[in-house]
């Protein structure tokens, strides 16, 4: 795996009477770094997902890596999926194998690797989403964060430089939020570029190092603690405002907080607060 680019220019999908969900939507995907992807519900995200990922083919416009086009043709998907894999949100959309290691080797070995490679990349991607126990075990016996866990695996044993998620945390519980967040710190640290779709904000504030909000069939996109504080971006978008952002602003008026970026989770607010009441650490 290694860092590229990633980028869509001018996208345009229309769906039934020709009503448009993506109308000239443009984004570059930081190599290297983590993305998330905001938006409410029917506001066209995993649209976006699907056409960076080769699923689907835009009416107009294109997607590219590092400056090469992608072709929708049977060599041109093969290629393209060999550098951006796609996990959609509900597991058993893509788990159909009888067991975990089964599952995540279908890829592997539709590349034609030898056996011996395709045992390496099983082994590494289980390893890297903290699954390697489960290798054994039927799918259909496996928790729903776990089968989303699974799932990504088979999608990291493509080793691909760019990985898409849509919303890998929904529908999980606080520890299994942790679970993947983790998991998603070990993918990027081994060399993937990690994309996140989701309408949960306060994940994005703390989580991406950019974040593109699709809205009014378009994409913004800039540093989180810019956009996500943007309050007519947020109305037109159906999204809230972060909390630790409105709890920094109101910290801040009250003489709480010094001048500079906002604290962007729990942890970063409480260790910028002084120690007692009306007394600064800063000048």
């Amino acid at each position: 795996m290694s860092h590229r680019s990633l980028t869509a220019e001018g996208l345009v999908v229309g769906y039934e009477r020709g009503r448009r969900v993506l109308d000239g939507a443009s984004l570059a995907v930081p190599a290297g770094r983590r993305l998330a992807v905001l938006g409410a519900n029917g506001s066209g995200k995993t649209t976006l997902l699907r056409c960076l990922s080769g699923a689907l083919r835009p009416d107009a416009g294109a997607v590219a890596v590092d400056g090469a086009l992608l072709r929708h043709t049977r060599g041109g998907l093969r290629a393209h999926r060999q550098e951006v894999q796609l996990v959609l949100q509900d597991p058993d959309d893509q788990l159909f194998s009888a067991s975990v290691a089964q599952d995540v080797s279908f890829g592997p070995l539709n590349l034609g690797l030898p056996d011996d490679a395709v045992r390496e990349r099983v082994t590494e991607a289980l390893r890297l989403l903290a699954v390697e126990a489960l290798a054994a075990r039927p799918t259909h016996q496996l928790s729903y964060g776990e089968r989303k866990r699974v799932a990504i695996a088979g999608a990291v044993a493509m080793r691909p430089c760019v990985l898409l998620l849509d919303e890998p945390t929904a529908g999980l519980d606080p520890s299994a939020v942790a679970e993947a967040l983790a998991a998603l710190e070990r993918l990027q640290a081994s060399g993937s570029t990690v994309v996140m779709s989701t309408h949960d904000v306060d994940l994005a504030l703390r989580w991406a190092d950019e974040v593109a909000v699709v809205v009014d069939r378009r994409v913004v996109q800039g540093p989180p603690e810019r956009l996500l504080a943007d309050d007519d971006l947020l109305a037109r978008a159906r999204l809230d405002r972060p909390w630790a952002l409105s709890v920094g602003a109101r910290l801040r008026a009250l003489g709480l907080l010094p001048d500079g970026p906002l604290p962007r989770d729990a942890a970063a607010l409480l260790a910028a607060l002084p120690d007692r009441p009306g007394v600064g650490t800063w000048t």
